[in-house]
């Protein structure tokens, strides 16, 4: 999948524990793993928003992306 999620680097620069943020963003130690192990399929954009606001972030410090021509084809193109 060409969206990566980088969120890793940003706790590890900032010193913080995904166990501590998911209590304070109030998601739980599950979905915050999902999330970091980039299994989730969608994530909020208010979730996006409060861990953005926890973290002193934007989005694009969370997530990354790489191109990949396939991305332009239908959904029944690249199943």
């Amino acid at each position: 999948m060409p969206v990566r999620v980088t969120f890793d680097a940003v706790l590890a620069k900032q010193g913080r524990t995904a166990r501590d943020l998911a209590a304070e963003v109030g998601l739980s130690e599950t979905q915050m793993s999902l999330f970091r192990s980039g299994k989730v399929k969608g994530i909020r954009f208010s979730t996006l928003a409060r861990l953005c606001a926890a973290l002193g972030c934007r989005p694009a410090d969370l997530l990354d992306y790489e191109a990949d021509p396939a991305d332009l084809n239908g959904p029944d193109e690249n199943d």
